[in-house]
């Protein structure tokens, strides 16, 4: 339907790209006045953009000359001059959208374009990278760029200290890391000063390679987590008991959601096993739990495909990159399952203190823009969920890489004896091939036959990243064999060596296709950079699992009636389509996937937004008194609409509960009687009690110092406001793991989701009202005035450990002279007098 639409009215993209050309012909007509200027001329220009800005121009008035500017500075410094093709990538992002451009098309330089211009505003603008080796490479060699045009470079990475941070991300531009700028700004919600906070505001972001981070990455939460202690024998027990389970008898798969279930012959053993009546008895719940994770454990999460032992800790595999996740978890006691089936040290459960998707980080920036290499196939999502279209950059010179047709074979054995014969051969002619695999297990299974062969290689997986881009980058010299994991190095440009371009350049080999046809689009890209030829051939084989998850076995039958050895491929197209619309169905199944994750999310977004809003007020205000008042009469009135309700007559009001309640909560002794509310109407009564607390409340300001009472009932709505919010967090995690069993109902879980989760969130903030009102009227003043964290957490996030490591204490040197209430030079966080300064 899409199609047949843009074939009458024409594809929007191409109308946009028509557009930049004319701006693009601009900046090209500008090269030479720009040429003629001096560095400190060009230099100059910087401060008269800032100018023309303050005076009401707009970005997009002075973007011709800006990105002018930016390309004659970088001919200058970096010696390279952007294409004419780059400066419409460069527009594309400057007016938020993605930039598809293929591999070693320069997307680290088109950046710089908007990046600069988005800069003069002051706001701070953002490039977002996959891994910190990328952001630091890119932050050290535009940093040269972007100083030379006056503007200063940040570069935020995990590890940094608070103060390193903060200056990050006072740079003009600061590169990081997807990860990183997510959980600053977890962490920026969760201090518990405002001086403490990192970030300044989302203004503008570029995202470097857009798909893995808001699609690949998109289904995976940024946490921060704290421990919660809970017993580890159920998870052994459970662990036991799964040992003795067999497949189809006491459980079943569902290949195609990748999930286990047990047979009743499996409750029965299960009830057996832990003598009980019932598996599904409420009081049995944690223990269903339990036993449902240990089955998944054993039935669908494998060693060296999911996950890997690695210094007696499980480390899960990312799916899409095959990178290790180093410092992530397996939530609802998956890992400590997980951990009981291979024998390790079971880790204590962690508690969930902040979370929120890339989805919803990235949607807050005032404006968001990306580039990749592939991005089409999945433009319907960048539009529907990010606003954002997706426009194809044309390149620099043809692609003329060869795309040959897949082969398939009819088994594995099959399809990997001749992956290593076909590389045998490249080798020997001294092109250099690249391997594609898409588990960390295929990757080791085909070093191992090249090893019997005598064939030297390079093997990057999940066990071996750490020098990933070198040898990436020497992926394309003379006789150069190297196994890479799905995506490994993305983002590193592989440079041919001497003689390759003759021998037919780099050829890529694909073991398996991937679910996602951008990842085997990805791992094609790698080769035919600049117009440099290049090979890219899949192999195929009918057990592939994208093969048998939909449904090879009439072709394999086929091709046994036809009496088709192991090693003998078809070149079919008929199969090649097929798969390629197997391709399209896992990637619509995996959008509704992300679009169901993030309308679940989006309650807990606008939840998150009111709860930041009111924190960061707090933190702000000079004064709370006005707004405790506010939080008393609320709940003053709560309790008082409770016991006169509407249809009930005035007899039968339930006073004694107004006055035992006022009387307990906000007086330290009896201040309200049943006599003073009768005859009256609930906005009487309520009038009355407020006039009482406002006048108690006013009487224990006058016994302290104004910044006393207001540190005082800072400190406690802040306690109250963080503590309630992290159970919050729990309870719609639970309501959100059990609320698809609703649909057997007959009711919308979505919906059920939306208005039990808005009913748990009012039911919070009445709970928060309350401890805020009780504590402040009944607390001690002395004894609060301490700010401290309800909990400390830890990052767990995809792409490695972001562990917050706790202060050391530094010693502290005599001669110093520290202000009572100013915070203890030893960094702990604490006010002097509370800290070293106790004793004086």
């Amino acid at each position: 339907m899409m199609g047949i639409l843009k074939k009458i009215v024409g594809d929007p993209s191409q109308r946009q790209l028509s557009k930049m050309e004319k701006v693009a012909k601009e900046i090209d007509a500008l090269a030479d006045d720009f040429k003629s200027l001096s560095d400190a001329e060009l230099r100059e220009k910087t401060d008269a953009f800032k100018k023309r800005l303050s005076e009401g121009e707009t970005l997009d008035d002075i973007l011709p000359e800006a990105f002018a500017v930016v390309r004659e500075a970088s001919t200058r410094v970096l010696g390279m001059t952007p294409y004419y093709v780059q400066l419409l990538g460069a527009i594309a992002l400057h007016e938020g959208n993605i930039a598809e451009m293929k591999t070693g098309e320069g997307k680290t330089l088109v950046a710089t374009m908007p990046l600069y211009l988005n800069a003069l505003e002051g706001k701070g603008v953002h490039l977002v990278t996959v891994n910190e080796y990328l952001a630091a490479r890119d932050a050290e060699t535009m940093g040269e760029l972007f100083n030379f045009l006056g503007l200063s470079v940040g570069l935020n990475v995990a590890g940094m200290s608070h103060d390193e941070k903060q200056e990050a991300y006072r740079a003009d531009i600061t590169y990081g890391t997807n990860n990183e700028f997510g959980f600053d700004y977890l962490r920026d919600n969760m201090v518990l000063y405002e001086e403490e906070m990192v970030q300044r505001g989302l203004n503008f972001a570029i995202i470097d390679e857009v798909d893995s981070v808001l699609i690949d990455e998109a289904r995976t939460p940024l946490i921060i987590s704290g421990s919660a202690e809970k017993s580890t024998i159920l998870y052994t027990q459970a662990n036991q008991f799964a040992r003795l389970l067999k497949e189809e008898e006491d459980y079943t798969i569902d290949l195609k959601t990748k999930s286990a279930q047990l047979t009743e012959e499996g409750i029965t053993k299960a009830e057996n096993f832990f003598k009980i009546d019932n598996l599904f008895d409420n009081k049995n719940v944690q223990l269903n739990h339990h036993v449902h994770q240990a089955l998944k454990a054993h039935a669908i999460m494998h060693l060296d495909t999911d996950y890997v032992v690695k210094d007696g800790e499980i480390v899960i595999v990312d799916q899409f990159t095959g990178r290790l996740m180093a410092g992530r978890r397996y939530s609802e006691g998956l890992h400590q399952a997980i951990e009981a089936k291979e024998g390790l040290q079971i880790q204590r459960e962690s508690k969930t203190l902040a979370t929120i998707t890339f989805q919803n980080y990235f949607r807050m920036y005032n404006k968001l823009s990306g580039m990749t290499g592939t991005a089409k196939t999945e433009e319907e999502e960048f539009q529907s969920i990010y606003n954002m279209d997706v426009i194809v950059i044309p390149t620099n010179r043809p692609v003329v890489r060869d795309d040959k047709p897949d082969l398939i074979y009819k088994t594995m054995n099959g399809k990997f004896n001749a992956v290593v014969n076909e590389i045998s051969r490249a080798h020997q002619t001294g092109q250099p091939v690249l391997v594609g695999t898409v588990a960390v297990e295929t990757s080791e299974l085909i070093s191992k036959l090249l090893k019997k062969k005598g064939i030297p290689h390079n093997v990057l997986n999940a066990k071996n990243h750490a020098r990933e881009a070198e040898i990436i980058e020497n992926a394309g010299q003379y006789g150069a064999v190297t196994i890479a994991t799905n995506m490994a190095g993305r983002g590193t440009d592989i440079k041919l060596g001497e003689g390759v371009k003759e021998l037919g350049g780099l050829y890529i080999i694909g073991t398996e296709r991937h679910e996602s046809r951008r990842i085997d689009n990805q791992l094609r890209g790698r080769s035919g950079r600049q117009g440099d030829p290049g090979v890219s051939q899949f192999y195929l084989s009918m057990e592939d699992e994208l093969m048998r998850r939909f449904g090879s076995e009439r072709m394999q039958s086929m091709m046994e009636r036809l009496g088709m050895a192991d090693d003998q491929p078809i070149e079919s197209k008929l199969v090649s389509r097929s798969v390629e619309s197997a391709q399209k169905r896992v990637e619509g199944n995996n959008f509704d996937a992300r679009k169901q994750l993030l309308q679940f999310d989006d309650v807990m977004r606008q939840q998150r937004e009111i709860i930041y809003k009111q924190r960061s007020e707090v933190l702000k205000s000079e004064n709370l008194h006005d707004e405790i008042k506010e939080m008393m009469k609320t709940v003053i009135e709560r309790h008082v609409q409770a016991h006169t309700p509407d249809d009930e007559v005035e007899e039968d009001w339930d006073l004694k509960a107004i006055t035992d309640y006022v009387n307990n909560t906000l007086f330290d002794k009896p201040a309200v009687s049943e006599n003073e509310l009768k005859g009256k109407d609930p906005e009487e009564m309520v009038e009355l009690i407020h006039e009482k607390a406002v006048a108690a409340l006013d009487a224990k300001e006058q016994e302290f110092t104004p910044e006393q009472m207001s540190e005082f009932e800072r400190v406690i709505m802040l306690r109250a406001v963080d503590m309630k919010w992290m159970d919050h967090i729990d309870a719609m995690e639970q309501l959100r793991e059990g609320i698809h069993l609703r649909a057997y109902g007959q009711v919308d879980p979505f919906r059920e989701y939306q208005l039990e989760g808005f009913q748990m969130f009012e039911e919070m903030v009445a709970s928060i009202e309350e401890e805020v009102v009780t504590y402040i009227m009944r607390a001690q003043v002395e004894q609060n005035m301490e700010r401290e964290k309800v909990a400390e957490g830890e990052a767990v996030h995809p792409g490695g450990s972001d562990e917050e490591q706790p202060k050391k204490k530094q010693p502290i040197r005599k001669g110093e002279k520290v202000g009572r209430n100013d915070p203890c030079p030893c960094g702990s966080g604490k006010k002097y007098k509370n800290c070293h300064g106790k004793n004086e």
